[in-house]
């Protein structure tokens, strides 16, 4: 498969994403993506300068070799320098500039590229599964029709750092051997591993086709999941990616694996926004193990810190858990926390999980209510932005995802057999949503949607969030105000009305709420377009933090809010027990059908298709246990979706 969208700079191939930079007339470019496994994870910068030639960079992160002062961002880090690399020679002379002409990404990254010698340079890095190593392998092919004299010289790179285990070493392994005849048309390869390690320990040497075979086959798992087809495949190869980019940025810690977002400064460490109120709920449906070992051990990890006197729990929890940062205070923690377990205890249709989680739960839920203001709302210090734009004493965030956690967690009490619990979380629930309208509920130029806190008279992103729970009172005006070039750019929501920062996270949620509201055509328009930008524009190919702070990385769990337009969003999915969930499909107006199959959740596999019947209702049909059921739903309809405990 090869598609070419008008004005994208990449196109989709068989199996991932195609740059053909011969026929790129936007030159010189260059771009950077994040891969990681368990114990490493590296940004590659590639791309070509402004005389054509390869541009290349490996920066690489060892999270769980900590440097001093060991914080959040005490990480080892290196970016290889050009004398690291391994130099290549043809009869005797070193290579000229190798000229790249195609780039691929399909969880691995391939550059292709020719030499004035003639020869054809292949380079495929990719993260080692379990070793601390980046590994490159690069095939070099005879074009030309004469015999050539190949060598690459070895490497004895090797720097050194200091931390909390002592002198740690970054350092470069080639296993390429003497000079190689190549004979027209034929190829040699050879590996390079760019590894970080104690200098007091000795690392075996990474098989490179091995590591290959166990990369491609995490990618290929991953792809079987949570299978979502449609007539839209920039959608779905997004919707692969973001698979990958969620589920891949785990660490074997000493506490265990951890989720963290990645970037090249946060690994080997929690916070409640990215793993617990983000990516959880994601990995519920997804059924990936490790990933939900990792949201258990991140929901675990905060359990110590929920105490009788009602001290907000930190932030993060860093430094492979024996550290905390709670810089930005009370940033609405407890209600993130309390909105992500509740609701990835529910999608599991684990009884055993959701008795673990729930005294953390209700600690959350006593902590919300404990900053209640006299006006119902919830009051806290901050958001997940940490300060960076004014938020007042009450944030609708705050409010908003304890909302949902009220909500969330009432369905789970209930299931637990804890009938007062539930009342309660259900009263406040309904409670909260009155004061959210009364407190909140305002005109903002011009628009009858949400002011951000007391005395906010600008737009911002985060208006959408209370549609992505459900609370619809001010639905039109806060449609028409995300919607609006006020707030609406072509990176999404602006954080706000007439900046140009961005943050892909309240993006991410608007896309959702706008399905959730039944703006089903207007919310895949968008989609569309900010999928095309993201997979197959200038940076790609996954959802990134922001601009212009932290020049847009690829964090993980915003690759986890992407995954979570189609499985809340599109398909509307939202769990009302441990074996049960509405579903309220939205499928746009052009497409016949959507299927979103092999869903590991609330205890079983199953699968979803929503089609077109010939009366004008969409037809859900679930497929679980070798047995069909099909719904007929009006627009906007929901089924109650109940499986056999």
């Amino acid at each position: 498969m090869s598609a070419r969208l008008e004005n994208a700079r990449w196109q989709l191939n068989e199996n991932g994403i195609l740059w053909e930079i011969g026929s790129d007339a936007r030159l010189p470019h260059n771009d950077q993506l994040e891969m990681s496994g368990r114990s490493v994870s590296a940004i590659v910068r590639y791309g070509v300068n402004e005389a054509g030639e390869l541009l290349l960079v490996r920066q690489v992160v060892w999270p769980m070799l900590r440097t001093i002062p060991n914080n959040t961002h005490a990480s080892l880090t290196h970016e290889y320098p050009e004398e690291a690399i391994p130099r290549v020679k043809a009869n005797g002379r070193f290579l000229s500039a190798e000229r790249p002409q195609q780039v691929i990404f399909d969880g691995l990254l391939e550059i292709e590229s020719e030499t004035g010698e003639g020869l054809t340079v292949r380079r495929r890095l990719f993260p080692a599964s379990e070793s601390p190593a980046l590994l490159e392998t690069v095939t070099i092919t005879n074009a030309t029709d004469t015999p050539v004299i190949l060598e690459a010289e070895p490497s004895e790179y090797s720097s050194r750092g200091r931390g909390t285990g002592g002198i740690y070493a970054m350092e470069v392994c080639v296993d390429a051997t003497g000079p190689v005849e190549l004979k027209p048309g034929e190829s040699v390869e050879f590996h390079v591993s760019y590894v970080g390690r104690k200098w007091s320990e000795r690392l075996e040497a990474p098989d490179h086709q091995q590591e290959e075979h166990k990369r491609r086959e995490q990618v290929e798992a991953l792809r079987g999941k949570l299978r979502f087809e449609s007539p839209d495949p920039v959608l779905g190869r997004m919707f692969e990616f973001a698979k990958l980019r969620a589920s891949e940025s785990l660490f074997r810690t000493k506490y265990g694996l951890l989720h963290s977002p990645g970037g090249g400064h946060y690994y080997a460490a929690v916070w409640t926004n990215d793993q617990i109120e983000y990516a959880a709920p994601f990995f519920a449906y997804l059924g990936d193990r490790p990933a939900i070992e990792a949201s258990l051990n991140a929901f675990r990890l905060y359990m110590p810190f929920m105490g009788p006197d009602n001290v907000p729990v930190p932030s993060s929890v860093i430094s492979e858990g024996i550290d905390i940062w709670e810089g930005a205070g009370d940033r609405g923690d407890a209600a993130m926390y309390a909105y992500g377990a509740s609701k990835f205890a529910l999608a599991t249709g684990s009884r055993e999980i959701a008795e673990e989680l729930w005294p953390a739960i209700a600690w959350c839920l006593n902590y919300c209510r404990s900053r209640l203001t006299t006006e119902g709302v919830v009051a806290s210090d901050s958001d997940e932005l940490e300060g960076r734009f004014p938020t007042g004493g009450a944030n609708l965030s705050t409010s908003a995802l304890a909302y949902g956690g009220f909500h969330y967690a009432s369905a789970l009490a209930r299931e637990l057999g804890m009938r007062e619990e539930a009342d309660a979380a259900a009263k406040s629930a309904d409670d909260l949503r009155e004061a959210i309208e009364a407190y909140f509920g305002a005109e903002v130029e011009g628009f009858r949607t949400y002011r951000y806190y007391a005395g906010n008279e600008v737009l911002r992103s985060w208006i959408g969030l209370p549609l992505s729970l459900g609370i619809t009172e001010r639905k039109d005006g806060t449609i028409a105000a995300m919607l609006s070039p006020r707030l609406w750019t072509e990176d999404g929501l602006a954080t706000e009305a007439g900046d140009t920062v961005f943050w892909d996270r309240s993006t991410l949620y608007g896309l959702r709420a706008l399905f959730v509201a039944g703006e089903t055509e207007k919310a895949l328009d968008k989609l569309s377009a900010y999928s095309k930008r993201r997979l197959l524009g200038d940076h790609v190919p996954y959802a990134v933090e922001a601009y212009p702070e932290g020049n847009q990385r690829h964090l993980s769990a915003e690759s986890a809010l992407y995954g979570r337009i189609v499985t809340e969003g599109l398909f509307g999915i939202s769990p009302t027990g441990l074996a049960s969930f509405s579903c309220a499909p939205r499928l746009p107006e052009g497409w016949p059908s959507m299927t979103l199959s092999e869903i590991q959740a609330f205890g079983r596999s199953f699968d979803l298709k929503a089609s077109r019947s010939g009366e004008g209702t969409v037809l859900l049909t679930v497929t679980a246990d070798g047995r069909e059921k099909t719904h007929s739903l009006r627009d906007g309809e929901a089924a109650e979706v109940r499986f056999e405990s």
